[in-house]
């Protein structure tokens, strides 16, 4: 072969490696950098500041991952849909009673081997916090701030009823008499002024029978809507209507203005003990800040038992945000590590002082406590200890059953029907629903696995 024969292809490679150098040179090159991971959450104004700052210092302390938050309205919603679209965010921010519907629909990723990887364990946590996220022998999903629910009144419609205004209501007969001494009407017999309301905030319709030992289902595949404990509750809801006439009740609250305002039924005076959350405290500084000073005008306790069931002493209510990783996600591994960051001592604290809240952790440090604003925050630790916490059902038709408990609130408060029937049509109505539930969920596990 003649010299020259080889020349033209070596020439013609050497042409089309330069071209090909000189394209790398001119291209644009992404620069080496961390890991975008998105996160989103549903949190606004300074609940929303709080995590964006937590974010800050997590993007800050190394460089391998770098979150985008982003704020979600109807989250719950727009998660679904995004992990039905296959385009979901790395991190979600949901609700606590999202976790059974979540997992059952395979939604969220079993956190179980990035728990053992990074050290996280149920000791780490409040037995009531840590079992929200722990469903069918899984973690689905982890805290962020949690709560707990207690009694709080106001100190001076109290003393305005001639009332010991230091007198702590521990059963539910003292509160009763409490709120009739503060209930005020005028001469037409409008309510001006009440002692305590049944449906105010009304956001815990569903679990009045907790507080009489009731309970909304057997915690495997069984409605107990109508259990006499549930009926005797929601007997107790009606004595309120039969005593203050429904229509009056209703006329009263039209007037209240919205939660997160001055207007609040509590803040301004309309209404004298409420059942509420830690975040509570926000909101008496925020819009009534005369119940703050000079001294404190307010006060939180646990929620009154009935004086013949003792055993019920400190029931309350028990709920979190939670964090989860959706199916589909596509930075997994660096979502959780960031998550593990947010269920550090240092992570946690710093997001829940921020937002006011007690921490979910087993442990608090003593500078937690020493800077938190809340004066009754370890009541709400406290009470998230009991052995008669409530966390929301692990029931994957939550949404549609405490719809139908709320519905049967209304009709028992508005005395359109006896508490036994109003529960019995739930049961009738709820039990089915759970049955067919639990076997398509059955189902599923065997074609796909669990």
């Amino acid at each position: 072969m003649k010299l020259e024969t080889l020349a033209l292809p070596l020439l013609a490679l050497g042409v089309l490696a330069t071209i090909g150098y000189t394209e790398y040179l001119t291209a644009p090159h992404p620069e080496p950098g961390p890991i975008h991971i998105t996160y989103w959450e549903k949190w606004t104004e300074f609940e929303g500041d709080a995590i964006r700052d937590v974010v800050n210092t997590f993007n800050k302390s190394q460089n391998k991952i770098h979150v985008d938050l982003l704020t979600v309205s109807s989250i719950e919603r727009k998660t679904l849909l995004a992990i039905a679209g296959d385009n979901p965010p790395d991190v979600a921010g949901l609700y606590g009673n999202n976790v059974a519907q979540y997992a059952d629909d395979a939604a969220v990723l079993n956190l179980d081997d990035f728990c053992k990887e990074y050290g996280i364990k149920e000791e780490n946590y409040l037995p009531s916090y840590w079992s929200i996220g722990y469903y069918n022998n899984h973690v689905y999903a982890l805290p962020t701030t949690p709560t707990s629910v207690a009694l709080h009144y106001s100190k001076k419609m109290l003393r305005d009823a001639g009332l010991d205004d230091n007198k702590i209501p521990k059963t539910i007969e003292d509160m009763n008499e409490i709120a009739e001494k503060v209930t005020t009407k005028d001469s037409s017999g409008h309510i001006l002024k009440a002692g305590f309301m049944p449906a105010e905030p009304g956001w815990w319709n569903w679990g009045w029978g907790y507080f009489f030992g009731g309970k909304v289902w057997d915690g495997k595949n069984g409605i107990t809507a109508n259990s006499p404990e549930n009926i005797r509750a929601f007997e107790w809801i009606q004595s309120w209507s039969k005593k203050y006439g429904a229509s009056e009740i209703q006329t009263f609250k039209s007037g209240f203005g919205n939660f997160s305002s001055p207007q609040n039924a509590f803040l301004s005076g309309k209404v004298a003990m409420e059942i509420q959350g830690v975040w509570m405290y926000n909101y008496i500084t925020k819009y009534s800040p005369q119940m703050q000073t000079p001294v404190l005008d307010w006060v939180a306790v646990p929620f009154p038992y009935p004086a013949d069931r003792p055993d019920r002493e400190n029931t309350a209510f028990v709920d979190e945000d939670i964090v989860v990783i959706p199916r589909g996600a596509k930075h997994p591994k660096e979502a959780f590590e960031f998550i593990a960051f947010l269920q550090s001592q240092k992570g946690m604290e710093q997001l829940c002082l921020l937002q006011r809240k007690n921490s979910p952790l087993a442990k608090a440090s003593v500078e937690f406590y020493s800077k938190h604003p809340n004066p009754y925050i370890k009541l709400f630790t406290t009470l998230a200890q009991s052995k008669n916490y409530v966390t929301p059902p692990k029931i994957g038709i939550w949404p549609e059953y405490s719809a139908e408990l709320s519905n049967a609130f209304d009709d028992i408060a508005l005395l359109k029907k006896t508490p036994k029937e109003a529960l019995d049509y739930v049961q009738e109505r709820m039990q089915p629903k759970m049955d067919e539930y639990r076997q398509r969920v059955k189902l599923r596990e065997e074609t796909f696995g669990k």
